[in-house]
């Protein structure tokens, strides 16, 4: 088991960076989950989990120290005043090279999830994407919701599933050593101060490539960019 790694630590809350391929809650009955993991080697009396991330995405996570800190951030998030920030990987080229995809999800077969064209509570996502060598594309994508698998179901649903997604992208995942999703950047204001966190992805051949590493020095503040208005 390889050491965390604390990004940020803050008096009410810290920053960590979450490996790809791990859980985030325990397995069974061992204490395996990366909560619990963060737990241990903090030596936290407490620590609240704030949102989590799925078991093959890696990047940056929140965990709150205290009580107080867990119900401001609650209340940011459901204030959706948490900005985040993801990347993803796919072999396959989008109709636009910018968009936003929205819609309601429900669930489908093998513990997959669909967008459908109803909009009574839609999963909201808008993406800038990027080309890279070998046929592969680079995807910044923001999230104005949370639904679960949201931007794994939001790029199959234009035709470009993540590489390595061993749910939606079955043709190929045996391919690759990791689902090429990436929570990259964190922008909030807590307690009065903002927070902004940027965190490039540090396993993956595609994430590491020379053209990868390029783009990326074009995309270190996400939250700038001229992302249209969302209604």
């Amino acid at each position: 088991m390889q050491p965390i790694n604390i990004v940020s630590d803050h008096d009410d809350f810290i920053i960590v960076e979450k490996p790809a391929d791990i859980n985030f809650h325990d397995e069974g009955d061992i204490d395996n989950g990366f909560f619990n993991q963060v737990k241990k080697q903090g030596n936290f009396d407490d620590l609240f989990p704030i949102h989590r991330l799925d078991k093959m995405t890696s990047g940056l996570i929140i965990f709150a120290k205290n009580l107080s800190a867990a119900q401001t951030f609650q209340q940011l998030f459901e204030q959706h005043k948490v900005e985040k920030y993801y990347l993803a990987i796919s072999d396959k080229k989008p109709k636009k090279k910018q968009g936003l995809i929205k819609g309601d999800m429900e669930k489908s077969r093998r513990g997959m999830w669909k967008l459908v064209r109803s909009q009574e509570k839609p999963a909201i996502t808008q993406f800038f994407s990027y080309p890279l060598t070998a046929g592969k594309r680079l995807y910044l994508l923001k999230p104005h919701s949370g639904k679960t698998h949201q931007i794994r179901v939001a790029l199959t649903s234009i035709g470009s599933p993540i590489s390595g997604d061993p749910i939606y992208s079955t043709h190929d995942s045996y391919k690759e050593k990791r689902g090429y999703l990436h929570a990259y950047a964190l922008n909030f204001t807590f307690n009065g101060q903002t927070y902004q966190y940027v965190l490039a992805p540090s396993f993956g051949e595609a994430f590491l490539s020379e053209s990868c590493q390029q783009q990326l020095t074009q995309l270190t503040e996400p939250w700038s960019f001229p992302w249209p208005n969302v209604k």
